[in-house]
């Protein structure tokens, strides 16, 4: 039986866990859906088992339309991680249960029960009570219930997730077995990638309500089509790089683009995936059968039996940097698999060795998503120049929102001119610009919002004397306030982003400041001064110098705060930025602002993470009195730390 999802969508408490997802599952096919915990995977398959309502879409089974049939219509066996067994009953009792409910005579009943258990391998264990057996074997139970009245779909939802490693290898195999020896269309739903690797035909991979990518295993692990899927499934090692003159270079590894790459592409960075097989290590360069990388550290050495796995640091490489790189990291990490027979030529951890590629995958990077909003305001033409130099540089894709009025200004009509009609979406219409900013928010996952003008009283200050409706322009304390992402207000006089005063606090939000803050300086080709402002209580005094005097607490929170910065640091200049940094002592938003003097800054980043953040009333937020007090754009980072 096959089975297709149509443009499937449930919500739970107005948020949607299953986001427009349509997947055809052939029939007598094997299909596993992979993904972390809470990315909508068991919702799905609970759906097609008729437990759940989809809010939209449809679930065609065998060409019917099951999508609000009730469960007992669908012909689904399903089966739960946790058992489900019902403990008063004998395993006999419980394999029949289903085909007692459905009144087949009891001849016909025991026949099926024992063809059953012996399939899964359990013959002779049906007088048996539930606690009787060990977990693998309810499970086995379990299965047998679920295929007792001959379903046409077989549902599994992580059946093996609450049992040891062997037990869940021995399951595997059998399930296997069953499945092709019955011929019966299978889902099985599971965050573990061996389970995966070992049962499916085809894999989907699910994050956050959306399926990213079907294939078979070795394709999905071979050549993957996103950065997502490629650093989800498998050890990874992804790198990006500049494209020049229709190629790409790692060390001495030159690839060239592929032929049917676009104008963007060819422009644009690119993400090379090295699986740790793919790479060699020798003590020299002249040993390296394969195109040498660069040389490196041995930090970390784990045995895998048959191999070991090298955790090797190259010394930066110009142009080249990690698309998953820690905070504080320096250099370039690299995972590389090495036959354990191979034991003299494996290296010592602490000692140099050189790094070559044998193989690689080559994939367009995940270009940035822009949010530009224009009004009729001043500062729009500011928000719509940096929003272009970020988006050409990054080879972003722009989404412009605006009042009916703004299809001849200047913003909307160079931006039209300076990027390619792929990667520029430009919607204007009469009124509600602001709310329609925010339903956008909401549909669409945007990674940075450039909003123009500035909020409160200034705002009000800017429309003194303008022509055009009110609803037309943008609420920037509003959005600022509702917005979950980062966003960059543009205000203050137009000028070219040479240096970005990136303020930090040390911990753990700090750190998505640093690593955002060198996306953007990257982009516009800035320099970087890492701040610190440490608020000085003035019943202590000044600060004490470092020396005799300086307290205990005193030299812990000194280099608790230098430890961040040196890493900070670290970050930004992996990521070819060139940064240093600075510690002021004071009250914050008055120190930022004489260091923004002093410093002669261009731009300020800074972060806005509590839980309720007062973005519209500046005398009770930091962020938000910076926003009304500097004459500078304000990037607000916003979000969680692991995003």
């Amino acid at each position: 039986m096959s089975i297709v999802l149509t443009d499937l969508v449930k919500r739970y408490a107005g948020e949607a866990v299953v986001d427009n997802v349509s997947l055809e599952v052939r029939d007598g096919e094997f299909f596993v859906l992979l993904g972390e915990s809470g990315s909508g995977k068991s919702t799905i398959l609970r759906m097609i088992a008729g437990l759940a309502v989809p809010d939209e879409g449809s679930i065609v089974l065998n060409g019917r339309d099951v999508t609000r049939l009730p469960p007992q219509n669908r012909n689904t066996g399903f089966v739960f991680q946790n058992y489900s067994l019902f403990r008063h009953m004998t395993v006999a009792e419980n394999v029949e249960f289903g085909l007692r409910v459905h009144k087949v005579p009891r001849a016909e009943r025991a026949a099926k029960r024992d063809d059953l258990l012996a399939l899964v391998g359990l013959a002779g264990f049906g007088r048996r009570y539930p606690r009787q057996l060990s977990g693998g074997q309810q499970q086995r139970v379990a299965v047998a219930r679920a295929l007792a009245f001959s379903p046409s779909v077989l549902l599994l939802d992580e059946p093996f997730g609450a049992l040891d490693v062997k037990i869940r290898g021995q399951l595997r195999r059998a399930l296997r077995r069953i499945q092709k020896s019955m011929k019966i269309t299978t889902i099985l739903v599971t965050h573990d990638q061996e389970e995966a690797f070992e049962l499916a035909d085809r894999i989907g991979v699910i994050e956050r309500g959306h399926l990213l990518e079907v294939a078979a295993p070795a394709e999905l692990y071979r050549a993957p089509k996103s950065e997502l899927v490629a650093s989800f499934v498998g050890d990874a090692n992804l790198v990006a790089t500049p494209s020049a003159g229709g190629k790409i270079s790692i060390g001495e590894l030159e690839i060239p683009l592929p032929d049917e790459a676009g104008a963007r592409e060819r422009a644009g960075s690119w993400a090379v995936l090295f699986r740790p097989e793919d790479l060699v290590a020798a003590a020299s360069r002249e040993a390296l059968a394969a195109p040498v990388l660069g040389e490196g550290t041995v930090e970390d050495i784990r045995e895998k039996g048959a191999s070991r796995q090298l955790l090797v640091r190259l010394d930066p490489l110009t142009g080249v940097w990690p698309l998953k790189r820690e905070y504080g990291e320096a250099g370039l990490a690299l995972l590389v698999l090495l036959p354990s027979e191979r034991e003299a030529s494996v290296p010592a951890i602490g000692q140099k060795t050189w790094v070559g590629a044998r193989d690689y995958h080559l994939l367009p990077r995940l270009p940035w998503r822009l949010l530009l909003l224009v009004d009729d305001t001043a500062r729009s033409a500011y928000a719509a120049a940096l929003c272009e130099k970020v988006a050409v540089t990054a080879g972003a894709r722009l989404t412009v929102l605006g009042g009916a009025g703004q299809e001849t200004s200047p913003p909307v009509v160079k931006l039209r001119e300076s990027l390619p009609a792929s990667d520029l979406r430009i919607s204007l219409a009469e009124g509600g610009l602001t709310q329609r900013a925010l339903a956008e928010l909401e549909r669409v996952g945007y990674d940075l919002v450039f909003l123009p003008g500035a909020f409160g009283s200034e705002q009000e200050r800017l429309r003194g004397g303008r022509k055009g409706k009110a609803d037309e322009r943008v609420e920037s304390g509003e959005i600022a306030v509702q917005c979950p992402v980062p966003m960059l207000v543009a205000q203050g006089e137009p000028r070219e982003t040479r240096r970005v005063l990136l303020c930090t606090a040390a911990g753990e939000p700090g750190k998505l400041d640093v690593l955002l803050g060198a996306q953007l300086a990257r982009s516009l080709g800035a320099r970087v001064t890492l701040l610190h402002v440490e608020h000085a209580d003035p019943r202590w005094g000044p600060p004490p110098e470092e020396g005799p005097g300086e307290t205990t607490a005193t030299r812990r929170a000194r280099a608790w705060i230098e430890r961040h910065l040196e890493q900070g640091l670290r970050t930004l200049r992996g990521q070819g930025v060139v940064a240093e940094s600075r510690i002021r002592y004071g009250e914050p938003l008055s120190e930022i602002l004489a260091e923004v003097t002093e410093g002669d800054h261009d731009m300020i980043v800074v972060g806005a993470h509590r839980e309720r953040t007062y973005l519209d009333a500046p005398e009770r937020d930091l962020v938000a009195g910076l926003v009304h007090r500097a004459d500078r754009p304000v990037l607000i980072v916003k979000g969680k730390v692991e995003r």
